[in-house]
């Protein structure tokens, strides 16, 4: 396969009224299995989220975003799930749930590089 591994993606989208549904693309989370690699990168455009909804919380939301690298990078960070592998951690953090920062649809690729991968999904589809 030319060296390249199958990886998941999934956007984090930031949902500030939950009930109007609008959303903006804040981050990106990045699972390679062959690699054992999981990792968040994220970047909170606050004009645009504002923007949506003038009254957000803007610390509250990069709180949220910083958890999800947290989780990502293991250790004390991220808590409870400091000891799944990187795969239950993706997992767990691409479970639909109805809070302002959510994950988007899962979606796969090829890569030879996953973390490379990460950054170019970041600038191509948030920044």
């Amino acid at each position: 396969m030319n060296g390249r591994d199958v990886f998941e993606y999934a956007l984090l989208r930031v949902v500030p009224r939950v009930e109007r549904g609008e959303f903006i693309n804040a981050g990106v989370l990045v699972y390679c299995r062959a690699k054992s690699f999981v990792a968040a990168r994220t970047h909170l455009d606050e004009r645009r989220l504002l923007a949506l909804d003038p009254g957000a919380d803007v610390p509250g939301v990069h709180a949220a975003l910083r958890a999800v690298e947290g989780v990502c990078a293991g250790g004390a960070a991220a808590g409870q799930a400091a000891h799944d592998d990187p795969g239950r951690r993706f997992r767990w953090l691409i479970a639909p749930r109805s809070t302002v920062v959510q994950p988007g649809p899962v979606h796969t690729g090829l890569t030879a590089d996953p973390a490379a991968e990460a950054e170019r999904l970041l600038d191509l589809l948030v920044r």
